[in-house]
Protein backbone atom coordinates (compact mmCIF):
# COMPACT_ATOMS: atom_id res chain seq x y z
CA UNK A 1 0.00 0.00 0.00
CA UNK A 2 2.98 1.93 0.53
CA UNK A 3 3.60 2.07 -3.25
CA UNK A 4 0.89 3.65 -4.43
CA UNK A 5 1.52 6.18 -2.35
CA UNK A 6 5.19 6.83 -2.81
CA UNK A 7 4.22 7.12 -6.37
CA UNK A 8 1.46 9.36 -6.22
CA UNK A 9 4.21 11.49 -4.00
CA UNK A 10 7.12 11.46 -6.55
CA UNK A 11 4.27 12.38 -9.16
CA UNK A 12 3.39 15.27 -7.58
CA UNK A 13 6.92 16.13 -6.51
CA UNK A 14 7.87 15.98 -10.48
CA UNK A 15 4.68 18.25 -11.23
CA UNK A 16 6.10 20.89 -8.78
CA UNK A 17 9.21 20.71 -10.38
CA UNK A 18 8.39 20.83 -14.16
CA UNK A 19 5.84 23.27 -13.05
CA UNK A 20 8.52 25.62 -11.71
CA UNK A 21 10.57 25.10 -14.81
CA UNK A 22 8.04 26.38 -17.03
CA UNK A 23 7.28 29.55 -15.02
CA UNK A 24 11.18 30.12 -14.47
CA UNK A 25 11.78 29.48 -18.21
CA UNK A 26 8.66 32.03 -18.76
CA UNK A 27 10.39 34.32 -16.82
CA UNK A 28 13.98 34.36 -18.59
CA UNK A 29 12.21 34.69 -21.70
CA UNK A 30 10.34 37.90 -20.74
CA UNK A 31 13.77 39.19 -19.57
CA UNK A 32 15.52 38.67 -22.69
CA UNK A 33 12.67 40.54 -24.67
CA UNK A 34 13.11 43.37 -22.41
CA UNK A 35 16.48 43.43 -22.60
CA UNK A 36 16.18 43.09 -26.31
CA UNK A 37 13.40 46.12 -26.57
CA UNK A 38 15.34 48.30 -24.16
CA UNK A 39 18.54 47.67 -27.21
CA UNK A 40 15.26 48.65 -29.37
CA UNK A 41 16.37 45.39 -31.57
CA UNK A 42 14.57 41.88 -31.95
CA UNK A 43 15.12 39.16 -29.67
CA UNK A 44 17.24 36.57 -31.43
CA UNK A 45 15.27 33.59 -32.32
CA UNK A 46 17.32 30.49 -33.05
CA UNK A 47 20.31 28.97 -34.85
CA UNK A 48 20.61 29.83 -38.75
CA UNK A 49 19.99 26.06 -40.21
CA UNK A 50 22.90 27.12 -42.78
CA UNK A 51 25.74 28.52 -40.93
CA UNK A 52 26.37 29.25 -37.29
CA UNK A 53 25.07 32.32 -37.16
CA UNK A 54 21.64 33.54 -35.43
CA UNK A 55 18.07 34.69 -36.63
CA UNK A 56 16.80 38.03 -36.37
CA UNK A 57 13.13 38.58 -36.41
CA UNK A 58 12.26 41.70 -39.38
CA UNK A 59 9.15 42.88 -41.19
CA UNK A 60 9.08 43.34 -44.69
CA UNK A 61 5.88 44.68 -46.20
CA UNK A 62 4.29 43.67 -42.99
CA UNK A 63 5.54 39.81 -43.26
CA UNK A 64 7.42 38.62 -40.43
CA UNK A 65 10.88 37.10 -41.39
CA UNK A 66 14.20 35.54 -39.86
CA UNK A 67 17.23 37.22 -41.25
CA UNK A 68 20.93 35.26 -40.61
CA UNK A 69 23.12 37.88 -39.11
CA UNK A 70 26.32 35.93 -40.81
CA UNK A 71 24.76 34.49 -44.17
CA UNK A 72 22.38 36.89 -44.67
CA UNK A 73 20.00 34.07 -45.56
CA UNK A 74 16.24 34.86 -45.14
CA UNK A 75 14.11 31.42 -43.90
CA UNK A 76 10.38 31.94 -43.99
CA UNK A 77 7.54 30.45 -41.26
CA UNK A 78 4.60 28.36 -42.24
CA UNK A 79 1.96 30.91 -44.21
CA UNK A 80 4.61 33.44 -44.98
CA UNK A 81 5.61 32.84 -48.57
CA UNK A 82 1.72 32.79 -48.94
CA UNK A 83 1.25 36.34 -47.82
CA UNK A 84 4.04 37.47 -49.79
CA UNK A 85 2.94 35.95 -52.97
CA UNK A 86 -0.85 37.42 -52.07
CA UNK A 87 0.61 41.02 -51.88
CA UNK A 88 2.64 40.68 -55.11
CA UNK A 89 1.33 42.87 -57.96
CA UNK A 90 2.03 42.05 -62.09
CA UNK A 91 5.50 43.55 -61.37
CA UNK A 92 6.73 40.42 -59.22
CA UNK A 93 8.44 43.04 -56.97
CA UNK A 94 9.66 40.64 -54.33
CA UNK A 95 10.81 37.92 -56.57
CA UNK A 96 12.84 40.78 -58.80
CA UNK A 97 14.54 41.75 -55.49
CA UNK A 98 16.20 38.47 -53.96
CA UNK A 99 16.42 36.81 -58.17
CA UNK A 100 17.09 39.69 -60.24
CA UNK A 101 17.09 38.80 -64.16
CA UNK A 102 14.50 35.83 -63.09
CA UNK A 103 11.68 37.15 -63.75
CA UNK A 104 8.98 36.85 -66.85
CA UNK A 105 9.14 40.00 -67.37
Amino acid sequence: MSDIFDERRRGLEEEYFRRRDKESLQRLREAIKEQASQRSEEPVTMDCPRCTGRLHAETYDEVGIDRCDTCGGIWLDAGELEQIISQESGSNRWFRALWPGRTNE
